[in-house]
């Protein structure tokens, strides 16, 4: 299996899946879901396998209207930007020469193989991890598992505890992975802010000759 979205029409067959879809079309139907159904599998679709640098790991969408856009961490043009996106820029404008700007869309990161990979891809209005025990994390350990398959030399910046458990998925005899705390207001001045972990990473895609991020949203 060479992509993504090969992998996503294997996965779409198996019962777990097909219950998955079931709980979330009753959802949508008695409320909000969040994002909206085209942008379930955005991260994937933006970033295909053999595209991938970079892998962020984040774990539900947000849970407010209009915010979630199927990118981890990423917001709507013109929504407000979130606390932990907030010190994501605050830190990536601490440790280059970037200064962000106002737009929270993550897009321009997930063109350029940065894969922001929420752990699970949707949310019920107002209830964050209302959809953890419906099937999410099967499909995308699938997917962590698939980049570890058949890439090497990926990038892996893991925030937080959660996002740390992934460690034990990833060969890192050919892959390299920089840990910070999570860029929530809780843990972001705890070594987050400080870590250069955006630089870091360019420095190794750099070393390797595949090419840097650009880092910039304005």
């Amino acid at each position: 299996m060479n992509s993504f979205k090969a992998l996503l029409m294997e996965e779409k067959k198996k019962p777990y899946f097909k219950t998955l879809e079931k709980n979330i079309f009753e959802d949508r139907n008695s409320g909000n879901v969040y994002p909206k159904e085209e942008d379930v599998y955005k991260a994937i679709e933006l970033c295909e396998l053999d595209q991938v640098k970079v892998v962020i790991i984040g774990q539900d969408p947000y849970h407010g209207k209009n915010q979630a856009n199927g990118l981890a961490f990423s917001v709507n043009q013109g929504e407000k930007l979130p606390p932990s996106l907030k010190n994501i820029y605050k830190e990536i404008e601490t440790s280059s020469i970037y200064s962000m700007g106002t737009n929270g869309d993550l897009t321009s990161w997930a063109k350029q193989g940065v894969l922001l990979l929420n752990t699970i891809l949707t949310v019920k209005e107002g209830q964050p991890l209302s959809h953890k025990d419906y099937g999410w994390q099967t499909f995308t350990n699938e997917i962590i598992h698939l980049i570890n398959e058949k890439k090497h030399h990926v990038v892996y910046l893991l925030f937080g505890a959660h996002a740390k458990t992934y460690a034990n998925m990833i060969d890192q005899s050919k892959n390299y992975i920089f840990y910070a705390p999570h860029p929530s207001p809780l843990s972001a001045y705890r070594g987050f802010i400080g870590s250069h972990v955006f630089e870091l990473a360019n420095h190794v895609l750099e070393n390797l000759g595949l090419g840097t991020i650009d880092w910039q949203i304005i």
